[in-house]
């Protein structure tokens, strides 16, 4: 976590701090026929809004380079049991602009079930305590996830942090920088007065943190981002 952090100053985040109604996408999970994740469909909504603006995932090779990606592969934590208690399982959701809520919470379920069955995390598993006894190892790993293309792949582009649920209300959360581009954190979850066609009525609002760097993000390509994710949200539109 250390060299994590030490790594994300590297960085200039910019944090905007959103408030989207959830209102449609909470009464359509819940009416749904299969059980699905909200993680999930937060998930599928960034990785689609990304995909139309991949310039806010973007990242720069060694040679300085401008790389952008045209689909998303979206970092997420999943907590998992462990003989040693709880632990936050790094699990990389691969093409998640392309794929449905349903598909996404399945695969989310079967990690927790089973954290054997994620890839990424049986990597991070294998590499960490062996790296962790190695002087100099933790940073250069970092220090290549900033910059090389094929670590990128590994590790993902944009990253969902979801820890609204623990809170048991409102609230917003700021994440430590990492070396992603993008980032967004989740926070609390509370009903209030939200204007609705000229009318106050109360609805189910939801905290976000969207972290961008500003080394490779401008504010105008951060901003339509932001709108298009707050559409996809609150529309529930991934639902349909």
């Amino acid at each position: 976590m250390t060299q994590a952090l030490r790594a994300g100053r590297r960085i200039a985040p910019v944090h905007g701090l959103i408030s989207v109604d959830v209102t449609e996408a909470r009464r359509r999970l819940e009416s749904a026929q299969t059980p699905q994740s909200f993680t999930a469909f937060l998930v599928a909504s960034v990785g689609r809004a990304a995909a139309a603006h991949p310039e806010v995932h973007a990242y720069r090779n060694w040679r300085g380079q401008l790389m952008i990606h045209h689909h998303v592969d979206i970092a997420v934590l999943v907590e998992v049991h462990t003989p040693e208690g709880l632990f936050p399982l790094a699990h990389l959701v691969r093409d998640a602009d392309l794929r449905d809520v349903n598909d996404i919470s399945t695969e989310i379920r079967r990690v927790k079930a089973d954290p054997t069955s994620s890839r990424s995390g049986q990597l991070l598993a294998r590499v960490t305590p062996v790296a962790a006894k190695i002087p100099g190892a933790v940073p250069l790993f970092y220090r290549l996830m900033a910059r090389s293309v094929r670590m990128r792949r590994m590790a993902g582009t944009v990253a969902v942090t979801s820890v609204g649920m623990f809170a048991g209300g409102g609230g917003f959360g700021i994440g430590f920088p990492t070396v992603l581009t993008l980032s967004v954190l989740v926070g609390g979850l509370s009903e209030r007065p939200r204007a609705i066609d000229g009318r106050v009525e109360p609805s189910e609002v939801l905290d976000l943190t969207v972290t961008v760097d500003h080394n490779v993000v401008d504010g105008a390509p951060a901003a339509r981002f932001v709108a298009d994710m707050r559409r996809l949200i609150e529309t529930a539109e991934v639902l349909q």
